[in-house]
């Protein structure tokens, strides 16, 4: 098991992910856009449109603090967040990188239970409790056994309201959606990775009920904003 291998208190663990971050990462160079595909851009463009400055994200499955991510853009402009992943390296990650921000290790789904974990790898963007997901990729990323953990309900690990909500977790989105209460938390704007048709008309149609329209796609990304009932 991948976790019990990797003694995190260890000098040169430690050593390693400064090493990564600095000089293969390059972490430390600024960037006009840390997304996949751009889509910062567009959520600070939103949000700058609305006059919502230094406001509050959760990213779920956040994986990095710059790679690929949705939100760095954000806390480089002065907002700040809670980012959640299943990977223990990845939250090492963010607490070096992003201190201001409230960083935690825990796997999100619709039932607090016992669950495998499948790991590709503990610096990648792909491990998943989706074991169907697991499988689409197994081929090309060779998935390890992975572990077990016990996961967490979203409404037992965020407490208040916040503007933005980002959701990458690896063939869960919807599973995890339909949990979270929308009505109390009213993010502005969603953004959800989906990379199955029949989950993401599910998404589309519960946002829809919850007065979240679409309003955008981005590759694999799709973005919704919150409009007030009529």
């Amino acid at each position: 098991m991948i976790k019990k291998k990797i003694n995190r208190n260890n000098f040169f663990y430690k050593f390693y992910l400064y090493y990564r971050l600095i000089y293969k990462e390059k972490i430390f160079i600024n960037k006009k856009t840390y997304s996949q595909s751009g889509e910062d851009k567009f959520i600070t463009s939103y949000m700058n449109k609305k006059k919502i400055f230094n406001g509050r994200y959760v990213d779920l499955g956040a994986f990095h603090p710059t790679k690929y991510s949705n939100t760095c853009l954000l806390y480089k402009s002065g907002w700040s967040g809670i980012n959640i992943d299943l990977n223990q390296t990845s939250i090492d990650y963010f607490n070096i990188v992003r201190p201001n921000d409230k960083n935690i290790c825990v796997a999100v789904s619709d039932k607090e239970k016992k669950r495998k974990v499948y790991i590709n790898d503990i610096f990648s963007p792909l491990n998943t409790l989706n074991k169907n997901h697991a499988k689409i990729f197994n081929f090309e990323f060779n998935y390890k056994d992975g572990y077990f953990t016990h996961t967490k309900r979203f409404n037992r690990i965020i407490k208040k309201p916040f503007d933005f909500l980002n959701i990458d977790i690896e063939g869960l989105d919807y599973e995890v959606l339909k949990t979270i209460n929308l009505n109390f938390y009213k993010p502005k704007l969603i953004c959800i990775e989906s990379l199955n048709k029949n989950n993401l008309i599910r998404i589309k149609k519960h946002l829809l009920k919850n007065n979240y329209f679409f309003i955008k796609r981005n590759i694999t990304s799709y973005f919704f904003e919150r409009r007030k009932q009529i």
